[in-house]
């Protein structure tokens, strides 16, 4: 006499949607997986900065040269990231609140998981004494804020990870 309680609810729509309801639907998903898909094979730069305007900047930069930008404001918070996020390559400053870059980089070296990571330095330091430290310790690169341009930067960064 009829369909058992409950049955009711589904259609033959909602059990085999039309044509294009469909194509929608699989249109959505497809692009919500490249944009996904995207993601995994841009390279992650990790941004150790203070300077939020800065980072923003360079965010911008970066991010039209294709690259996934990751940032800290701080050593310890860019520290604790580098080994969460393992980044392909890491811009540092060297003088931060929490823990200044020279200790970062060197917690960095130290650290299996994160010791293969190219770190490039861009800071205002220009005393040979900090280059020479911080080439030491294993920096790949050391910038000085002052003498480059942010697309110069993105060239140096191409260099060494690609892009």
């Amino acid at each position: 006499k009829g369909v058992p309680r409950g049955w009711g609810i589904f259609s033959r729509e909602t059990i085999n949607p039309s044509p294009p309801q469909r194509r929608d639907s699989l249109y959505k998903r497809e692009n919500s997986i490249k944009r996904v898909s995207h993601r995994f094979f841009m390279k992650k730069i990790l941004f150790i900065e203070d300077e939020s305007a800065l980072q923003r900047a360079v965010s911008e930069v970066l991010g039209k040269e294709g690259y996934h930008i990751l940032s800290a404001l701080d050593g310890e918070r860019g520290f604790e990231m580098a080994q969460k996020e393992k980044p392909d390559l890491i811009l540092l400053d060297l003088i931060l609140p929490k823990k200044d870059g020279f200790e970062v980089l060197a917690g960095l070296k130290k650290n299996p998981d994160t010791k293969d990571i190219p770190v490039i330095v861009l800071t205002n330091l220009e005393g040979s004494v900090d280059v020479e430290r911080v080439l030491a310790a294993g920096a790949t690169t050391y910038l000085v804020k002052t003498n480059y341009r942010l697309e110069e930067v993105a060239q140096k960064i191409k260099e060494i990870i690609g892009g």
